[in-house]
């Protein structure tokens, strides 16, 4: 091949990352807002976006090695002078940006889960249940009518400092002391909390997004976590046919001919 030829020769095209085996159901994605959408029997209900994936299989954990198995995703990515030396020799071996959010996913048995694999919604299929894991909004530091849905005092007989007051703490009763856990003001959201065992309506496969069936914690471009659940689920309902239905095909059914003698 001559030097021009050579120019003019498309560039080699990478080889696309393997998919992680979909036995391993889960993801780490970012939560979209809510909306509203309508079933195949026509049934309204309200959803939770998710954006979930693609995400890349950053490393792996083995028994031999670390004493535990588990499979790390990596989701989204971040400008190189944010990532430090870890991060940036992570991204090296996989060949692209540094990635954002890690996260390692326990599991019973690797089956050919390897680094730089991706991970899409496709592992997930409508009608699973799964467990989504957030961190709850932030509220501050919040009163005890807003934080554990207090009444107050009355706002009577000129008590204007009493109308928002958590009331009695009970500190003369038992050990003579506030005891701990005691609802008071204080530090409220920003915690880890999981939603169990909630059902996937619809899956969008070319825009990477799964809609649940439930409000999950975390405010918009949140991320979470989805699992598929370890919890008992219901088994589809079949369709039972009332009584005045049978007769009612029975009705329209021909009479059949008498028999000869």
């Amino acid at each position: 091949m001559t030097e021009e030829n050579k120019e003019n020769a498309a560039p080699e095209a990478k080889p696309e990352a393997q998919q992680l085996p979909v036995v391993h159901k889960f993801l780490v994605g970012q939560k979209m807002g809510m909306t509203q959408l309508f079933d195949a029997d026509g049934n309204l209900h309200a959803v939770t976006v998710v954006q979930a994936g693609p995400c890349r299989v950053a490393y792996t954990r083995t028994k031999e090695k670390d004493g535990y198995q588990a499979v790390c995703l990596g989701y989204g990515h971040k400008k190189e002078k944010s990532a430090n030396g870890a991060e940036k020799g992570l991204a090296k071996k996989l060949g692209s940006a540094p990635l954002r959010h890690l996260r390692e996913f326990r599991v019973a048995d690797l089956a050919g889960a390897a680094q730089g694999q991706t991970a899409s919604v496709e592992r997930f299929a409508e009608g699973e249940y799964v467990d989504v894991q957030g961190v709850t909004k932030g509220h501050g530091f919040s009163g005890g009518m807003k934080r554990h849905n207090f009444a107050g005092g009355p706002a009577s007989h000129g008590a204007s400092d009493r109308e928002r007051a958590p009331g009695s703490l009970g500190s003369r009763r038992s050990l003579g002391r506030v005891l701990p856990g005691q609802r008071m003001a204080g530090h409220w959201g920003v915690e880890t909390c999981s939603v169990q065992k909630v059902k996937i309506v619809k899956v969008i496969a070319e825009e990477n997004l799964i809609l649940v069936n439930s409000g999950i914690p975390g405010a918009t471009g949140s991320t979470v976590y989805i699992t598929l659940t370890n919890k008992k689920v219901p088994n589809p309902k079949a369709n039972k046919v009332s009584k005045n239905k049978v007769k009612q095909d029975a009705a329209k059914k021909p009479a059949k001919p008498a028999a000869k003698k």
